[in-house]
């Protein structure tokens, strides 16, 4: 089975950049026709879908956080990453990477990670 696992800092200074890495297991990134997400639940807070990158390359963002957003792959390493710009508190968070299957969904996330940003 396809395996996520996400790594990265833990604690972010406000204002500086949140960077993330997904590395994938089990499954190419570039398969089609499989797209590769980030999500993130804030605490207490419900799933928010930020950006994904789909197995062509192609990119997607949310609206509220494509200014801030940026996410890349490296395929040699089967990985993709995530950079969110300018963190607040407000972006404290539990951040998963998953893939995206069309007509199924989100079939397989990883443990997700524990990001907090400093006040």
């Amino acid at each position: 089975q396809v395996q996520l696992q996400e790594s990265g800092p833990g604690l972010v200074k406000h204002s500086q950049t949140l960077s993330l890495t997904c590395t994938v297991f089990g499954g190419s990134i570039t398969a089609s026709h499989y797209a590769w997400s980030w999500i993130r639940q804030p605490p207490g807070k419900g799933l928010e879908w930020m950006v994904f990158i789909g197995y062509d390359g192609s990119t997607y963002y949310s609206p509220s956080l494509k200014s801030r957003t940026s996410i890349s792959r490296d395929t040699s390493k089967n990985q993709f990453s995530l950079q969110l710009s300018s963190v607040t508190p407000e972006d404290t968070a539990v951040y998963y990477c998953a893939r995206e299957f069309r007509t199924v969904g989100y079939d397989y996330w990883g443990q997700g990670t524990q990001v907090t940003v400093s006040s």
